[in-house]
């Protein structure tokens, strides 16, 4: 797991996201992705973009409709859902379109794809 550099948040916003992988410390990360989504969520929160209960409400949903289509909740997944529910309500707060997620998917696919392995993914 994750921890050097993690981004932390009060208790009290953890608390009130349900399922968050997290140990004493904090959350935990398996991936610096997963590390960077927390980021961008708690940077947009801190900037008064969404309530942290709009927010929770957000992954909640996004999660529920997860499992409906059969998402067996082993916590593997947890973070593609967090990614999932942050998309969503930054397009619906206007911070990007979903026309601008998916040039910026196809984007970091791209770049994944000429990228040798080991080294960092840059973007044109």
């Amino acid at each position: 797991m994750t921890r050097p550099g993690s981004p932390t948040a009060p208790r009290a916003l953890l608390d009130a996201v349900p399922g968050l992988p997290r140990d004493d410390a904090g959350p935990v990360f398996a991936a610096p992705w997963q590390a960077a989504a927390f980021a961008m969520t708690l940077a947009l929160h801190e900037r008064g973009v969404f309530t942290w209960p709009e927010w929770a409400t957000a992954l909640a949903d996004t999660i529920r409709e997860a499992q409906a289509q059969g998402d067996p909740d082993r916590g593997d997944t947890y973070y593609g859902h967090w990614l999932t529910a942050l998309e969503r309500i930054a397009a619906a707060k206007g911070c990007v379109t979903r026309d601008g997620l998916v040039e910026r998917r196809a984007a970091w696919d791209a770049a994944a794809r000429r990228t040798p392995h080991g080294r960092p993914i840059e973007l044109d």
